[in-house]
């Protein structure tokens, strides 16, 4: 039967609800859906309300998006938007996370007050950033700089910026572009030289396993290339066990159909890398990242985890 009304779940916050907005128009310029018959529900996070703690001290990146998935399981909204690289890598159960929008850039950007590129911030400037894989690749290429944390909405981390709190602090291209604060940016690094986060950059569709109706619906919006690299992306996590404290990079491309899926994992103090890099034909894209996992977690001996 169908719906009156499809309901888009997402986090409450201005980027959150650009990309709930992507979605939404994605599904009507790929369906017969009118724009009354789609609504945007914000809803309220356990991670946007405590914003002084890292993550993995109030319990992992599950508080982006628990409240929105029990919305989900309750019937109160049929799609929920995520940002994937903020999703834990195990399935709730009676939900399906299997639907992607076109990869945003997955790139990671430095934003400073002088407008110094990384090379050039003064020894001891403060950068700001609430993951230890951003701080361990900083302390990769400038070891004599201090990473501090910092938390909040991309506004709220600019106003810390400008207030002098910071000299400059890492964030990433997707999020500032789709806010179109392009001209805040100081660098662009290539995903070469700091490897981003499994999942950067891509918005994900999630719903529930047993709605056809909506599953159906998804399938025509589902971006089949980022789909292909989210996998294998996911697939490595998935491999080690890791949680929001495991510093771990990881990035997928597709390219004359071939993946290239390249990892970069630290051991929980930061002093041990272990990379591993691999080159597939495509059809290969869900095994090349358990592939991978494997030998990272051979290479590291479990020092990347407690």
């Amino acid at each position: 039967m169908k719906k009156e009304k499809i309901i888009i779940g997402s986090r409450g916050s201005k980027l959150a609800l650009i990309y709930a907005e992507n979605v939404k128009n994605k599904i009507i310029k790929n369906s017969e859906l009118k724009e009354d018959e789609l609504e945007i529900k914000a809803i309220v996070t356990t991670g946007d309300q405590v914003q002084n703690k890292r993550l993995s001290e109030m319990g992992g990146k599950g508080l982006f998006s628990k409240n929105i998935e029990k919305e989900l399981i309750d019937e109160n909204i049929d799609i929920a938007v995520h940002a994937l690289k903020d999703m834990p890598v195990v399935e709730t159960k009676g939900l399906l996370t299997n639907f992607f929008l076109k990869r945003n850039d997955p790139s990671e950007i430095l934003i400073s007050r002088d407008n110094y590129k990384l090379k050039d911030l003064k020894s001891k400037s403060i950068i700001g950033t609430s993951s230890f894989r951003r701080e361990f690749q900083i302390k990769k290429i400038r070891n004599d700089v201090f990473c501090k944390l910092i938390r909040g909405n991309v506004d709220t981390r600019l106003k810390k910026l400008k207030d002098g709190l910071y000299d400059a602090i890492i964030l990433s291209s997707a999020g500032i572009k789709s806010l179109k604060l392009e001209k805040e940016i100081t660098q662009v690094f290539l995903t070469q030289e700091i490897i981003p986060s499994a999942g950067q950059g891509v918005i994900s569709m999630q719903c529930r396993s047993d709605d056809k109706e909506i599953i159906n619906l998804l399938k025509k919006v589902n971006d089949l290339n980022t789909f292909k690299c989210a996998i294998a992306e996911r697939d490595v996590l998935k491999i080690l066990e890791g949680d929001c404290e495991t510093a771990i990079g990881v990035h997928a491309e597709l390219k004359d159909n071939r993946i290239t899926l390249e990892a970069e994992l630290f051991s929980l103090d930061g002093s041990q890398r272990f990379y591993e890099k691999r080159i597939k034909d495509m059809k290969h894209f869900d095994k090349i990242g358990i592939e991978i996992g494997n030998i990272l977690k051979e290479k590291s001996k479990g020092s990347y985890k407690k």
